[in-house]
């Protein structure tokens, strides 16, 4: 958990390793709800109680579907999915009874509120984090019914530093997004929307920075990602600091040759995207392709489970805008931390231990059946020579079975590369049975370092088990990576901590062949393999494998590394 470390530094949590200098902008509080409002003054009052309430949710759920229309993917998707809570009707039908037994509308909405989040919080996973979408909600429709201010953030007439206790969908939303030098949070944690949007949009972000909001609005501050710290009021040197590491990732982006180690061994660099806009986005030259689609997005906003000629348009235009390059597809991953309407699992004590993923074929084999079918049409449309840069992959593997069955169905509808997902500890020792299975398996670190800590990766607390250079982890990355050696397989690594470049050193030392990130990132990663050898990269590997700690495994590779690079990069 994060400390003040000095008067004027506070620490949390960097996402990313950007850092950025400017005045910092507080988000206005939540309204407080008055004595004379949370009862009725009599039982007539209920009609027009039930409207106005009803009318304020109504009038958040249509600027939240508004601002998804028009914003970036990521955040479209976190959009979307709150409204679906907002609109809910078990949601209205629960503010309607409270204000039937006598409340006011904006007690009964803020209690409704509190008796779903309850709810969702016992369901863990997602479903724990979107708490603080719902809480958001909560937030802006008591301003409506009270006619106060809407909480968040003023309009920013300058570029700055946007600091707030958490930040909801619906607050990022309302920001202008040109103008956010940096993303600070006292709560939330590294795998929250804040740091998804803040990873996807390269804005320096700290989460879990305890006492941030103390710092009075408009005081500079310097955020450095890569430390995790806020300082306030910073020295010239710290500035100058910045301003150099500034300068170097403009040279560091210009550098658009494929990846690999400074003797020749290619570590294809790719993005991790969700929408078809966010691959039209990539800049070509400096992505050699996309390694990991994240299907589910196109479905966060159906009720009913979309048809495969619903689906096929979307996967069309996602393989147009790659241009032919490799474009690594994974089927649909609902359940647990990404709950669909129409792909719910009910009476689910543990949602991460349950219908997830490849799974979900338990239940409704029906989704995936019309998925593969909608990418095999796509992917018979392209010309020949296309065709087999459509790679497929199912989430949650946990046995050489799942992933023979998927395999075969993959075929059955022509797409050709077809591969599985790493994130089940059984599945990384069993990889070389998978392997005999699929073309190709892809790594999901986030998950596996979840699964294989026993640690819900939505806690910020437990940062520290979460961490990808745990040794643990790190065994059965590497042991996954050597079944792919063996075999002649390809083994990619499709979570963030490809995204590190000590890591992405290690990574390629252990045999990973090919590094899949949110775009910000890729330019430093290509930086630090340009200038490592794969011998080095190799004694690297051998280190962080020998450290009998996450924190020894990281200062291992940083004392291997070039130094030069090192100090280049702030690592």
């Amino acid at each position: 958990m994060s400390t003040v470390t000095t008067p004027s530094t506070v620490s949390g949590i960097g996402v990313g390793r950007a850092a950025a200098i400017a005045p910092l902008a507080l988000v206005r509080p939540v309204p407080a709800i008055p004595p004379e409002a949370l009862r009725l003054p009599g039982p007539a009052d209920s009609v027009t109680a039930i409207a106005t309430a009803e009318k304020a949710l109504a009038e958040v759920v249509g600027e939240l579907v508004e601002r998804a229309a028009t914003a970036p993917g990521a955040l479209a998707e976190v959009l979307r999915a709150t409204a679906d809570m907002a609109a809910d009707p078990e949601l209205t039908g629960l503010v309607r009874a409270r204000i039937e037994s006598g409340q006011g509308p904006a007690a009964a909405v803020d209690d409704a509120v509190a008796e779903v989040i309850a709810m969702l919080t016992a369901a863990g996973g997602l479903f724990a984090e979107r708490s603080t979408d719902l809480r958001s909600v909560r937030d802006h429709v008591v301003a409506r019914i009270l006619g106060l201010p809407a909480p968040g953030l003023p309009e920013l007439r300058e570029r700055s530093v946007v600091c707030a206790v958490d930040l909801s969908p619906a607050d990022t939303a309302a920001l202008d997004l040109g103008k956010v030098a940096a993303l600070v949070t006292e709560s939330s944690g590294p795998t929250g929307h804040t740091a998804i949007i803040a990873r996807q949009l390269g804005i320096p972000c700290v989460v879990r920075a305890t006492g941030a909001t103390g710092i009075p609005e408009g005081t500079l501050v310097a955020v450095d990602a890569g430390n995790g710290t806020i300082t306030a009021n910073p020295d010239q040197a710290l500035v100058e600091t910045i301003h150099r590491r500034a300068e170097i990732e403009c040279l560091l982006a210009e550098d658009t040759a494929p990846g690999a180690t400074s003797d020749g061994h290619p570590v294809p660099l790719l993005a991790n995207v969700g929408t078809p806009h966010e691959i039209e986005q990539l800049a070509p030259a400096a992505v050699e392709g996309v390694g990991l689609f994240r299907t589910e997005v196109l479905f966060l906003d159906a009720a009913t489970a979309p048809s495969r000629d619903q689906q096929a348009p979307q996967y069309a235009r996602a393989l147009a805008a790659s241009k032919g390059a490799k474009t690594v597809v994974r089927t649909l991953d609902a359940g647990a931390d990404k709950p669909l309407a129409f792909a719910a699992q009910e009476d689910e004590d543990n949602p991460a231990l349950g219908v997830r993923g490849y799974r979900l074929v338990r239940t409704q084999p029906e989704l995936l059946e019309e998925q593969l079918a909608a990418l095999g049409e796509t992917t018979r449309a392209l010309p020949p020579d296309d065709r087999s840069q459509v790679w497929v992959m199912a989430p949650m593997i946990s046995t050489a079975a799942e992933a023979r069955v998927f395999a075969r169905l993959a075929r059955a509808h022509g797409v050709q590369t077809v591969g599985v997902m790493i994130e089940v500890p059984a599945a990384a020792l069993q990889a070389a049975a998978i392997l005999e299975e699929v073309d190709f398996v892809s790594i999901g670190t986030n998950d596996l370092a979840q699964y294989t800590m026993a640690t819900d990766r939505l806690r910020g607390e437990l940062t520290d088990l979460l961490d990808p250079w745990q040794p643990a982890v790190l065994a059965l990355v590497a042991a996954t990576a050597s079944a792919g050696a063996a075999m002649g397989k390809p083994v990619g690594v499709c979570g963030e901590s490809a995204s590190d470049p000590l890591m992405a050193l290690a990574l390629t030392g252990m045999g990973v062949t090919s590094l899949s990130m949110s775009a910000p990132a890729l330019p430093a990663v290509r930086h630090a393999l340009r200038h490592h050898s794969l011998a080095q990269c190799e004694s690297i590997a051998e280190a962080v494998l020998s450290a009998p700690s996450a924190d020894q495994a990281r200062n291992a590779a940083r004392a291997l590394a070039d130094a030069a690079v090192v100090a280049r990069l702030g690592l």
